[in-house]
C-alpha cells in the first residue's frame, strides 16, 4: 500500500487524521496551520530549499507564561534599552538552508521583529525587536508555531546550549567492536585453514560475522545515509552519496557471497572502511572545536580601561581584570566594555555598535547601561555588574552592519573543485566498474568501492580553514587581533598602504611639552585638566597626563568636534582647545608645529606645543615597506613636520597635510577609484571613516578604549614596526593554503589512479583517508609556524 507523506514536516500520514488544505496533505492542524502561515505571508518558498522541511508543532499553550515575567525575561535580554530588546535563543531544530531563511525572515511573520540572525553551528537565533510591538512570550510562541520552539532552561540557560552530542563516539565504539570481531572471526578464511572443525562451522561463522556486520552497517553508518538521501532530495550531489553507495554496494556484494556460498564477502573491509572514516570525521570534528575555542579566547580586544581606586585614584587595567563593583571611568567615545549601573548624573550613550542606529539615549544616575555602547559627550563614572563577555564583544565587533564585503578567493577555489568533484568521481567510478566487470568480478567491485572511497575530499575542505584559524591564532599570540579568516585574504591583497600620523606613526609617549603664551594660574590649570580628562585625543591624553594633578571637578557640559577641538563648560568658565582654526580668537602662529591652543572665558592665554617621538622602527618599517608597496602618511595637522618626515622615510612617501576626516576618506576613495587596494592604519578616533572606507583598517590601540567598528584589525601598538611582518605572513599564509590545495589534489590523483588500477584495496583506502586529512593539517601547522618563525 503506497504511504503517503505530509507537505510540511514529511512524516507518515495516517489516513484517519489526514487533512487537505490548499491541494496539500498534512498529518495534523499544527503543520496545516504552519502552512497557512507561510502562505498569508507569502513565504512557501521555504519549501523550495528543501522538500517537507519543517517540525511538527507541539502544543505548548501555557508552557511559557513565565516569560511575562518582567525579571525572568530581563535574564533572557543580551541587550534592553526603550524600543530596542535583543535575545539570542537555542533552537535544537535548526537542520538546513530552509530553517535559516524561514528564521532569518520572522520580520515578515510578526510586526516588532526588527531583525534575526542564524548561527547554523550553534543552532541560535539572535532576535532584535521593539518591545512596544511585541514581546520575548509572543517570539517564542511564533517560534513554536512554525515549528522552531526554542529551549530555555532559566537555571543553566547557558549550559544547554553546550550540551555535548556524543552520538560520533558512540557509533565509533560501535564500529570499533564490531570490526573487531569480524577480523578475530575472519582468521581461518584468512589462512584457509581446512581442519573438520572449519568446514564444518563455516557457514555459522559467515552468518555470525553477517550479524556482527549490520550494527556497523544499520547504525555506524547511517550518518552518511541521510546526508546523502538530503543531498539527493535537494538535487544536489554531495561528498556522502558515493561513499554510501560504496559501503550499501560492499554490504550487498558479501551478503550475495555468503548466500551463494562465493566466499565469506568484504565484512571485515566494510566494518574496517565504516571505522576509519568515522574516525577522520571525529578528527575533522575536533579540528574544527579547536578553532573555535581558539577564536572565542585568542582573539580578544587589545582595550584598557579606567578603573577607580577607593582613595580616588585612576588606573589603567586590562579589560579582562574588570570585576563585579568595580567603579570605572569612562571618556567620550569610550567603548562600554560591560553592563553596569550609571553613577554620574547622566549620559549620552551611542548604541550603534548593537543597533546600527546611531540615535544617542540620555540615561540619569541609577540607570542601566550596556555593554557595546559608546559614551558620547562629558566624562561618566560607572559600577560595574558584570565581568567582560568576550564572546558578546566579539560578536558586537563581527556586528553584520559593519562588515566589509569581500571576495572569498580560496573559498572559491573549494566551491568549484567540490561542485564537480561527486559527478566526476561517480562517472570514473562507473567507468572503470564497467571496464574490470568483463575481466574479474571481484576486482570490479574491489575497484569500484576503493574510488568511491580514496578520492573523498576532506583533506581539501579543510585545509582553509584549518591554514586561517591557524594565522589568526599566531597573530593574535604576536597581538594582531583579526576580525575574521577573511581578512587575512585582504591583507594579502594590499597594494598601497595609509598611515593617519598623530597618534599612529607618532607615539602618546616620551613626547616633550612645551607652553608657549600666558603663564596659567593653578584656577586655569585645574579647569584645563578637568576638561582633558574627558577626551581621548592622543594630544589631549598626552597633555592630561604632563599637567600635574588637580583637584576633580564636574563639567556642565562637553562637546568634542572630531579634528577641530573641544568646547567645554565648568564651573561657570568657558573653556577652548583645539586648533588655531578652532580658536578665531587668535592669529595664526607662523611657525609650524603641532600645537593645542587655550582658549579660557573668550580669552586665547597660549598654546601647548608638541615636539613628537616617532614611534620605534619607523624608518626601517618604512623602508621595508616602500619596496613592495604604495605608502601614504595622510594627516590632520598642519605640515610643520613635513621636512622631518621627508628625511626619515623613503622618497616615494607621500606626505598630506591639514586632512579633515572627510577629506581622508575622500583620500582614500580615489585611490581605490584608481584601482589601488587599501590598507589606513589609524587610531581609530579623527580617522573612523577613513578605516571604513578602506579595503582593510587597521586600528593602532595604545592603552585606550576606543575603537572603530569598521577596522577589520586591531594592533597593540608595542607591535606597530611588525607591520612588515604581518603583511608577509598574509602572503605566505594564503601560499600555504594554494600548496596544501596541491598536496591534497596530488594524493587524490595518486590514490585514484592506483584504486583504477585494482592495485588498492577499500580497506586500505579506508585508512588512507583519515591519514591524508592528518596529513593535510600536520602540514599547514608545521608550514605556517614555520613562516611565522622567520625573521
Amino acid at each position: 500500500m503506497d504511504t503517503e507523506n505530509c507537505f510540511h514536516c514529511g512524516n507518515e500520514i495516517i489516513k484517519k487524521d489526514e487533512i487537505v488544505f490548499d491541494e496539500k496533505k498534512f498529518c495534523c492542524n499544527g503543520c496545516k496551520t504552519v502552512y497557512e502561515i507561510f502562505s498569508q505571508n507569502d513565504l512557501t518558498c521555504y519549501y523550495d530549499f528543501q522538500a517537507a522541511p519543517g517540525a511538527t508543532p507541539q502544543d505548548i499553550q501555557g508552557k511559557y507564561d513565565f516569560l511575562d515575567n518582567e525579571e525572568i525575561g530581563t535574564k533572557l535580554l543580551e541587550f534592553q534599552e526603550r524600543s530596542t530588546h535583543i535575545v539570542s535563543l537555542y533552537i535544537p531544530h535548526i537542520h538546513c538552508s530552509s530553517c535559516i531563511w524561514i528564521l532569518e525572515n520572522l520580520q515578515k511573520l510578526q510586526p516588532g521583529i526588527n531583525a534575526s540572525q542564524v548561527n547554523f553551528g550553534e543552532k541560535k537565533v539572535r532576535i532584535t525587536f521593539n518591545p512596544e510591538q511585541t514581546s520575548l512570550k509572543d517570539i517564542v510562541y511564533l517560534l513554536s508555531s512554525i515549528g522552531y520552539e526554542p529551549y530555555i532552561s532559566l537555571e543553566n540557560f547557558d549550559e544547554g546550549k553546550k550540551k555535548i552530542d556524543r552520538t560520533l563516539i558512540y557509533k565509533i565504539g560501535v564500529a570499533f567492536f564490531c570490526f573487531g570481531n569480524i577480523m578475530l572471526l575472519s582468521f581461518p578464511e584468512y589462512f584457509e585453514v581446512e581442519e573438520y572443525w572449519i568446514d564444518q562451522y563455516r557457514g555459522f561463522f559467515r552468518w555470525l560475522i553477517f550479524g556482527l556486520s549490520l550494527p556497523t552497517f544499520i547504525y555506524s553508518a547511517s550518518g552518511y545515509y541521510v546526508s546523502a538521501w538530503k543531498s539527493m532530495k535537494s538535487g544536489l550531489l554531495n561528498i556522502d552519496i558515493p561513499i554510501a553507495l560504496g559501503i550499501v554496494v560492499m554490504f550487498i556484494r558479501s551478503t550475495v557471497d555468503i548466500i551463494f556460498d562465493f566466499g565469506q564477502g568484504f565484512f571485515d573491509s566494510m566494518a574496517g572502511l565504516i571505522f576509519f572514516m568515522l574516525l577522520g570525521k571525529l578528527f575533522q570534528q575536533k579540528t574544527y572545536d579547536f578553532l573555535s575555542f581558539e577564536r572565542d579566547y585568542k582573539s580578544y580586544f587589545p582595550i584598557a580601561i579606567t578603573k577607580v581606586l577607593p582613595n580616588g585614584e585612576e588606573e589603567s587595567v586590562q579589560v579582562y581584570d574588570i570585576q563585579k563593583g568595580d567603579r570605572l571611568l569612562i571618556r567620550n567615545q569610550e567603548l562600554i566594555p560591560v553592563d553596569g549601573i550609571l553613577i554620574s548624573e547622566k549620559a549620552s550613550i551611542d548604541y550603534s555598535f548593537v543597533t546600527g542606529e546611531a540615535v544617542p539615549i540620555e540615561k540619569k544616575s541609577g540607570d542601566k547601561v550596556f555593554a557595546g555602547g559608546k559614551q558620547m559627550g562629558k566624562v561618566i563614572e560607572m559600577e560595574v555588574l558584570f565581568s567582560v563577555s568576550q564572546s558578546y564583544l566579539t560578536q558586537l565587533w563581527s556586528n553584520d552592519v559593519f562588515q566589509k564585503r569581500v571576495a572569498q578567493q580560496h573559498k572559491n577555489i573549494t566551491d568549484r573543485i567540490s561542485r564537480y568533484f561527486t559527478p566526476a568521481l561517480l562517472i570514473l567510478a562507473i567507468v572503470s566498474f564497467i571496464y574490470w566487470i568483463f575481466i574479474d568480478v571481484q576486482t570490479a567491485f574491489n575497484v569500484f568501492t576503493a574510488i568511491l572511497i580514496v578520492a573523498c575530499p576532506c583533506a581539501l575542505a579543510l585545509t582553509a580553514p584549518f591554514t586561517l584559524g591557524n594565522v589568526l591564532r599566531i597573530l593574535g599570540n604576536r597581538k594582531l587581533y583579526l576580525k575574521n579568516a577573511l581578512v587575512i585574504e585582504q591583507l594579502a591583497k594590499v597594494d598601497t598602504i595609509v598611515f593617519d600620523k598623530t597618534g599612529t606613526i607618532t607615539t602618546n609617549k616620551k613626547t616633550a611639552i612645551t607652553y608657549e603664551g600666558t603663564e596659567l594660574n593653578a584656577s586655569e590649570l585645574r579647569l584645563l585638566k578637568n576638561v582633558l580628562r574627558g577626551s581621548n585625543h592622543p594630544l589631549s591624553r598626552r597633555l592630561y597626563d604632563f599637567i600635574p594633578n588637580q583637584e576633580k571637578v564636574e563639567t556642565t557640559s562637553f562637546e568634542e568636534i572630531i579634528g577641530k577641538g573641544i568646547f567645554a563648560e565648568i564651573e561657570g568658565n568657558t573653556v577652548k582647545l583645539g586648533s588655531s582654526q578652532f580658536l578665531k580668537t587668535m592669529t595664526e602662529n607662523t611657525h609650524k608645529k603641532t600645537k593645542v591652543h587655550v582658549e579660557i572665558n573668550g580669552v586665547y592665554k597660549g598654546s601647548y606645543v608638541f615636539n613628537n617621538q616617532y614611534r620605534k622602527g619607523l624608518e626601517q618599517l618604512f623602508d621595508d615597506l616602500s619596496k613592495h608597496y604604495n605608502l601614504v602618511v595622510l594627516s590632520g595637522d598642519n605640515d610643520g613636520e613635513r621636512s622631518i618626515l621627508e628625511k626619515m622615510l623613503p622618497a616615494k612617501t607621500t606626505l598630506v597635510f591639514n586632512q579633515k576626516p572627510e577629506q581622508k576618506l575622500q583620500y582614500i576613495e580615489q585611490l581605490q577609484k584608481e584601482g589601488k587596494n587599501v590598507m589606513m592604519v589609524g587610531d581609530g578616533l579623527n580617522d573612523a571613516g577613513a578605516l571604513a572606507q578602506s579595503n582593510l583598517g587597521l586600528s593602532i590601540s595604545e592603552n585606550v578604549n576606543v575603537f572603530s567598528p569598521a577596522c577589520d584589525g586591531i594592533l597593540d601598538a608595542t607591535q606597530f614596526d611588525k607591520i612588515g611582518f604581518y603583511m608577509r605572513y598574509s602572503k605566505n599564509a594564503m601560499k600555504t593554503i594554494y600548496m596544501s590545495f596541491g598536496l591534497s589534489l596530488l594524493y587524490n590523483v595518486v590514490g585514484l589512479s592506483y584504486a583504477v588500477t585494482g592495485k588498492l584495496d577499500p580497506i586500505v583506502a579506508a585508512i588512507i583517508m583519515p591519514l591524508s586529512t592528518i596529513t593535510i593539517v600536520s602540514f599547514v601547522t608545521i608550514l605556517t609556524n614555520l613562516y611565522a618563525s622567520k625573521k
